[in-house]
């Protein structure tokens, strides 16, 4: 008999709550394998409720009961303290106890962070998980990362992101060899501050088994020039809310151009199959993977929809399929030789000893 893949559930984050949650999973189901089952955490009445509509796809979840729920303005630190006993605490603590493959959860992001790498810990030496996205462009996705999880990053931090990204990219998106660059404030190679130059360095080199492709610039975020594009979180964050914004904004134009007077109207009616293909490619990706755990945890927005989450469910279950942990680890492993300072070539040592004695 084939084992189950458990998707463990915070049925209690974000803005809805099980309202949003529950029908999301029951959505999820209809496209899923019977081998995936799900374990949803939080207020036991309110889940049951939402699955007693819903016979035949309740048989695949199991309610955990969570009397407490951390809010979305709640600092880390103290959901570290009192998040214990939780829904989101106990949805990430499901994987650790070998109960789930991974977790899902529209809560407090920072908290969400803190609790996940408390609880599963980092994968090799690395100190804090990277917040990844897709974005969308004319040739498929970009990866994008981080978007906000590392405000300050040296050379190291972009090269593990780059190793990251890549690993997601192949699992997510399918592609055989994701092609990797690193975002700067243009592509000549003396352009940027140390640390992006001595990230562009480490790659160059090759020690770590990925196709870099070089400094890439903003609008190739979303031209798809590469596959993977790796900054630190604040360029990230930022870049990401940008986006954001012009995309919300040329929606509101669109609608309001759209519903403008008689014949507008007629025009969006025809047009609506298209329309609607318009708005699902510029709706914002529905989760946010926390690469360089010892487990698979999604973040997904706070007002994410039952559609969304439904997505970001979906997700999950690509990652735990995949072997994207592994290749990590694989790759993290590289990664102090690809950290060692370059040998320096018997000419130069000599024109270096040369210039010191005179």
């Amino acid at each position: 008999m084939t084992q189950p893949l458990v998707i463990s559930i915070d049925a209690m984050g974000g803005d809805h709550g099980p309202s949003v949650v529950v029908p999301a999973v029951i959505r999820a189901i209809a496209s899923l394998p019977q081998d995936v089952r799900f374990l949803l955490h939080g207020d036991a009445a309110a889940i049951g409720l939402g699955l007693a509509r819903h016979p035949n796809e309740a048989r695949r979840v199991d309610i955990i009961p969570a009397e407490r729920v951390i809010s979305m303005d709640e600092k880390p630190a103290q959901a570290l303290r009192r998040g214990k006993g939780t829904s989101m605490w106990n949805a990430v603590e499901a994987i650790r106890d070998g109960q789930a493959v991974a977790a899902v959860s529209a809560g407090n992001t920072g908290a969400l962070m803190a609790i996940a790498r408390l609880i599963l810990r980092m994968t090799g030496e690395l100190e804090r998980p990277a917040l990844v996205t897709s974005i969308p462009t004319p040739r498929g996705v970009t990866t994008f990362l981080d978007v906000g999880a590392n405000i300050d990053c040296d050379a190291e931090r972009l090269v593990e992101f780059a190793i990251m990204g890549e690993a997601f990219h192949r699992a997510a998106h399918s592609v055989a060899r994701p092609t990797v660059g690193l975002l700067n404030v243009g592509s000549e190679e003396m352009k940027g501050h140390e640390e992006v130059r001595e990230a562009n360095r480490i790659l160059r080199e090759g020690k770590i088994d990925l196709d870099y492709k070089g400094f890439v610039e903003g609008d190739d975020i979303t031209r798809g020039g590469v596959d993977v594009v790796v900054t630190d979180g604040f360029t990230g964050n930022v870049a990401l809310k940008a986006m954001e914004g012009v995309g919300r904004f040329m929606l509101n134009e669109l609608r309001g151009a759209l519903t403008s007077g008689p014949l507008a109207n007629l025009g969006a009616v025809l047009a609506r199959p298209a329309l609607l293909r318009f708005r699902e490619r510029m709706s914002p990706t529905p989760a946010a993977p926390l690469l360089g755990l010892n487990g698979i945890v999604l973040k997904a927005h706070g007002g994410a929809s039952e559609r969304d989450f439904a997505k970001a469910i979906r997700l999950a279950v690509d990652l735990a399929r995949s072997d994207f942990s592994a290749e990590i680890e694989r790759n993290m492993r590289r990664l102090p030789d690809a950290l060692a300072e370059p040998a320096q070539a018997p000419a130069d040592a000599a024109a270096a000893a040369q210039g010191a004695s005179e």
